[in-house]
């Protein structure tokens, strides 16, 4: 789905939350279990840096995700998420829930997807993301499709793509002495 660049400046504008599925999104997907039943997840240090930087620029955060990790439970908290949901199998009826308890509007929420069990709450998001990585039914339904897979910095890719479009992004560079 895509929108002219007028209208996804209009929608960024109006986020105060970005939401998230965890394994796909903050992780590459694999699930790795060692002999002793350990879960072992990698999760790339410029999503946490980009998840810092859009709390500073004023949006929440939260990840709905339909499996329990201990890994993905520790990371979240880490970086202080607002919201932490694991073992979800209803991810729209939480939506529903957590726009009710928080106060927003549905277009007041950005949420980034990889899978079929995203795209009822894709579709109604404000900005809705996917990773390149998946299934067509769901990047379709996506506004914009990051570059990078899931795991590898595509948090941090839709973070700087919302603040761009908010026109936050040099402001947050300066503030790191880099510049555009």
């Amino acid at each position: 789905m895509s929108l002219s660049d007028d209208a996804f400046r209009a929608r960024a504008e109006k986020l105060r939350f970005l939401l998230m599925d965890a394994d796909g999104i903050l992780t590459d997907g694999r699930i790795s279990v060692g002999p002793d039943g350990a879960e072992w997840k990698h999760f790339h240090a410029r999503d946490g840096l980009g998840i810092k930087i859009a709390q500073k620029a004023g949006l929440g955060t939260g990840l709905i995700s339909g499996r329990r990790s201990e890994a993905i439970e520790r990371r979240a908290r880490e970086l202080r998420f607002d919201e932490i949901h694991q073992g979800v199998a209803d991810k729209l009826r939480l939506f529903n829930t957590l726009l009710e308890r928080r106060g927003l509007e549905a277009q007041e929420v950005a949420y980034v997807g990889d899978d079929l069990v995203d795209v009822q709450v894709m579709t109604l998001a404000g900005l809705a993301f996917a990773v390149p990585e998946a299934p067509d039914e769901v990047r379709r339904v996506a506004h914009y499709v990051t570059r990078v897979p899931g795991g590898h910095g595509a948090v941090r890719e839709v973070i700087e793509v919302i603040l761009k479009a908010r026109g936050l992004w040099a402001a947050i560079l300066e503030t790191y002495g880099a510049t555009p």
